[in-house]
């Protein structure tokens, strides 16, 4: 840490502040003793405390003091997202605080809420990343944080940086915001163009309601469509298979051929991400029988209960590729349907249908090869379905535009925000409109 403004020193933080690491739980039977609202790691945001799922741990009376959060007491989470932190402003009664914090309360030289954004700083600068322990989720020891060397002016001046930091952190949070709303409603707008064209209802002239004979699933509402459309199920329009079976057992079988296979991973809602696509031994016949064809449409079985269904169109893009028991494939039996028409359809109406219908377990949720046949689906005259498809597909591909550009400023709010840390760290933000050109040259500088 060089070239500090004059006045400035470099302070390990055990010389400016008192730190302690929370009680650990105890594993034990209950003791009987008094039980207390506790703060965790999943409290603790950067720059607020949620209390909103607080748990409570018993504590006898020689741990009430040595565990107490204070108004003013910087709680700073040990693993995992390590460094965030936040003050506690002490809106409520007696609160302790779990192994998994740090606890930080400052000495008369230097401003709690200094210190809070250092560590923002030095976190997504790296800095604490290189303190840290453990391979899988990353540590930070008590004592490692106590050698953490912070920048430190008078106090006057940390107080000064402050200010200056959090107004241009307010405007920051402001367009932030105004991004996440953006790509909300950018969500909404492409489920309703979804919806309208699935449904029909750009179509001019009277609508219908179709018959869904029953098939002992819960189908909810039917909607009325445009004449000559119709609700069918999905094994009535197309063919649905389940795929291989992972049999660790046989991979050594000289006469099973190495083939390309889709997980559950691969097929995503509207896309199929195939950056990394797994090899699987298997005989002949079976690769055969499920290598998949330009048109299928591949939803999957099981996973969280709001990714029941989810999946797109195969096109042919790695040859002899086949799929694995958790992914269906749908073939359509009739040229005149178009499947991106059918996947958009099972993407969105589908998707609330294979919750209703699916079955839960402890972790996972999945939904049957007989029961996602049974998937209603509206269903277009003639060739219409593929026109729609286009068209359809045309304006998401506009909507992804959109999407990509509020991606591109979301990913230069990130590099603004570490700019606006490091500047104020190093001491170059004078809260003047110079500083824009400080932030952006520091942005830059870190890419």
């Amino acid at each position: 840490m060089t070239g500090l403004p004059p006045g400035w020193r470099v302070a390990s933080l055990t010389d400016l502040a008192d730190t302690a690491l929370g009680k650990m739980l105890d594993k034990g039977k209950p003791r009987g003793l008094p039980r207390v609202p506790y703060l965790r790691n999943v409290n603790v945001q950067w720059g607020r405390i949620d209390t909103d799922d607080l748990l409570t741990m018993e504590l006898a009376d020689d741990e009430r003091e040595r565990f107490a959060v204070e108004a003013g007491d910087l709680l700073v989470c040990e693993g995992g997202d390590i460094g965030r932190a936040a003050i506690w402003p002490g809106r409520i009664g007696y609160l302790a605080y779990q192994k998994a914090l740090h606890r930080i309360r400052v000495n008369d030289d230097l401003d709690a809420r200094y210190l809070r954004y250092f560590l923002e700083h030095a976190a997504k600068a790296g800095e604490l990343a290189k303190l840290s322990t453990g391979s899988t989720i990353a540590h930070l020891p008590q004592q490692a944080l106590r050698r953490l060397p912070v920048p430190h002016p008078r106090v006057v001046e940390q107080r000064r940086i402050v200010e200056i930091l959090e107004d241009h952190l307010f405007r920051l949070d402001a367009a932030d915001a105004g991004l996440s709303t953006a790509s909300r409603r950018l969500e909404r707008l492409r489920m309703r163009l979804i919806q309208t064209a699935i449904l029909g209802e750009a179509v001019p002239g009277p609508r219908s309601q179709s018959e869904l004979p029953a098939a002992g699933t819960y189908d909810a509402h039917v909607a009325p469509l445009p004449a000559g459309w119709s609700w069918q199920r999905l094994g009535d329009i197309a063919d649905v298979v389940g795929g291989v079976t992972k049999d660790a057992k046989k991979q050594s079988d000289p006469s099973y051929v190495e083939t390309p296979y889709l997980r559950v991973a691969n097929v995503q809602r509207g896309q199929l991400l195939l950056d990394n696509v797994a090899n699987l031994k298997v005989p002949p016949g079976k690769r055969e029988q499920l290598e998949l064809q330009q048109g299928d449409v591949l939803l999957n079985e099981g996973g969280d209960r709001d990714k029941l269904a989810r999946g797109w169109v195969w096109e042919e893009q790695i040859p002899g590729c086949i799929h694995q028991n958790h992914v269906f494939r749908a073939r359509l039996r009739e040229a005149r349907l178009s499947p991106y028409f059918v996947a958009f359809a099972t993407n969105t109406l589908g998707g609330p249908w294979a919750e209703r219908n699916g079955k839960q377990s402890v972790n996972l949720a999945s939904i049957s090869l007989t029961t996602i046949k049974k998937m209603p689906l509206p269903i277009p005259e003639g060739e219409d379905s593929h026109v729609i498809a286009a068209e359809l597909r045309e304006r998401l591909r506009e909507l992804s535009r959109l999407d990509a550009a509020l991606a591109s400023a979301r990913t230069r709010s990130v590099a603004t925000r570490r700019g606006v840390l490091a500047a104020a760290f190093s001491g170059r933000l004078t809260g003047h409109r110079v500083d824009e050109e400080i932030i952006e040259e520091t942005a830059e500088s870190l890419e």
